[in-house]
């Protein structure tokens, strides 16, 4: 796969009793080649939960199904029945601890109140069928219904500011405006509550945000504050996120734990949510079985501030990122029933597209993909601007407010766009050529190329096939989940750059209305257009 050899593994750390006003690590448990079993999972989550005593109101943040995989699900599941919520279900994959001990039965002696609000973002609600298989069926039966369904358009409330010199700092100037930090109502209304005197009161709500750290697109590594900020966040400061995450550069955050958008992330949760919420983050660090390809957890931390995301960063760069000796001319990703957008299943082209060589081709097989975005406005402008490259997406923003209001929408179509270097051929399940085409996409029959690349058969990394005209042996590289990695060859990820000459793009202006959002004089600052960032033309007043 490319990886450097693995270092020795971390002995496990766990802490008796960590402190949620002077800050604790709990847990830090992880390595390449090992694996935690869903016994020991349970054990540890049991032993966390057991050391932060009785609580009567307990809020889950787990990730919705698009995180399918991140454990996350089973973890929600343990903590409900840690405290009595729900009725103990056998663990995942039958097995107690790895040395031999039975599995956690520790439960809590109190029975809190639990609701669970998977952090959407922009994505659509899960279905009863989806949270039945993530969560398991106890807890998708339960009456009344523990899970709260996040309006990102709706349901928010902005507790404060990013400055908008951070803003300034992390788009070269191209944004000068402050950035909005918003949660969803219900969770700013965990708020400890205080005393005339000071104190604060015993209990405090207990709010735990679960899920797995791996590359992202947007935010270099997903989870930690991304989870609050972006999945049960709200349309202003999603769509500013977005928009800097594609300003700054994809190739530029993609892998890097550390970054100034997560430093705005960083700079709103210290400020806003330290002190304000008993908050402690579950994050999981998930690869693949070299023999056998399935997924398994391969580290675990708890904590309530930043080092358990530095720690699973750590590990997830070791296990997520596959750094490949040579560019592969053609990529074929498969997309699972997670992946039911093009607005999820362009993950097949950010995470591939610091390995593809130019002129290469990227083949999406997609059974399950029947639309493009994630709700019909969303939806409705990717159809009806496309996936065209950044120029023409920057043009289109120019005039059109609607755009320019939905800046999410602009970043996506941004980051999907290849940008000339290399092709996409998309082949789903339930949209048809004309859909596929009209939207900047090259289209294949499904069936065809499933035939042609047999998902059952292939093995993730490189595979032959015979050439169609001369029967030679040509490779290609397989990818049977986008999810669970990123793809690079050294000078593209160390450098962000594509090691191609920087072309030229100063779209005319385009102002957002009452903000100071501007492009007069920018440009791509490499050939895979704004994914690899952004600098000032020579004349401007902050070239770089």
């Amino acid at each position: 796969s490319g990886r450097s050899p693995a270092p020795p593994a971390p002995a496990p750390m766990t802490s008796p009793k960590p402190s949620s006003e002077t800050g604790g690590l709990f847990c830090s448990v992880g390595s390449p080649d090992g694996a935690i079993s869903d016994g020991d999972l349970r054990g540890h989550v049991d032993s966390f939960l057991a050391s932060l005593g009785e609580r009567r109101d307990v809020l889950i943040l787990p990730p919705d199904f698009t995180r399918f995989h991140s454990k996350a699900g089973t973890i929600t599941r343990y903590i409900s029945e840690y405290y009595n919520f729900t009725p103990r279900e056998n663990d995942g994959d039958g097995s107690g601890a790895k040395d031999g001990r039975p599995p956690s039965t520790s439960t809590s002696s109190c029975s809190p109140s639990i609701q669970i609000i998977p952090a959407l973002g922009t994505h659509a609600p899960m279905t009863p069928s989806q949270i039945e298989l993530m969560f398991g069926k106890e807890l998708s039966k339960k009456e009344p219904n523990p899970f709260v369904v996040h309006d990102w358009r709706e349901d928010v409330v902005t507790i404060g500011h990013a400055p908008s010199e951070m803003v300034s700092e992390a788009t070269r100037g191209m944004v000068d405006e402050p950035w909005p930090a918003q949660l969803n109502k219900l969770v700013w209304e965990k708020r400890i509550k205080r005393s005339e005197d000071g104190a604060r009161e015993s209990p405090p709500p207990l709010v735990v945000s679960v899920g797995q750290v791996v590359p992202h697109e947007v935010l270099g590594m997903a989870n930690f504050n991304k989870n609050l900020f972006v999945g049960v966040g709200g349309v202003e400061a999603i769509n500013l996120s977005h928009f800097i995450g594609a300003v700054h550069g994809m190739e530029r955050l993609m892998g890097r734990g550390h970054n100034p958008l997560r430093s705005i992330l960083n700079y709103a949760s210290e400020r806003y949510l330290q002190g304000e919420l008993d908050l402690w983050y579950v994050l999981t660090v998930m690869g693949s079985n070299d023999e056998t390809g399935e997924v398994e957890t391969k580290g675990l931390y708890i904590g309530n501030d930043i080092r358990c995301y530095d720690l699973a960063c750590e590990l997830s760069l070791k296990v997520n990122f596959n750094l490949l000796p040579r560019a592969p001319r053609r990529v074929v990703v498969y997309l699972n029933e997670e992946y039911h957008s093009t607005w999820l299943g362009n993950k097949s082209i950010y995470r591939t597209r610091m390995a593809i060589a130019d002129g290469g081709e990227l083949i999406v097989l997609a059974p399950w993909v029947e639309t493009f975005g994630e709700d019909e406005r969303i939806d409705k402008l990717i159809r009806r601007v496309g996936y065209v490259g950044t120029p023409s997406v920057m043009e289109a923003l120019e005039g059109d407010a609607e755009l320019r209001n939905n800046l999410s929408a602009v970043a996506h179509l941004i980051h999907g766009s290849a940008e000339g270097r290399f092709s996409i051929t998309y082949c789903p399940g339930r949209l048809t050529r004309e859909e596929v085409e009209s939207a900047g996409l090259g289209y294949a029959d499904l069936d065809a190329m499933r035939r042609r690349y047999d998902v059952e058969t292939l093995k993730d990394g490189w595979n032959t096939e015979a050439n169609d005209d001369d029967g030679a042996e040509e490779e290609f590289y397989y990818i049977s989940n986008p999810a669970l990695g990123l793809w690079a060859v050294s000078g593209r990820f160390e450098d962000g750059s594509s090691g191609t000459p920087t072309p030229s793009y100063p779209p005319s202006s385009a102002k957002r209305g009452g903000t100071n959002l501007t492009f007069d004089g920018q440009e791509a600052s490499d050939a895979s257009g704004g994914v690899g960032g952004w600098k000032r033309t020579p004349d401007g007043s902050n070239s770089r």
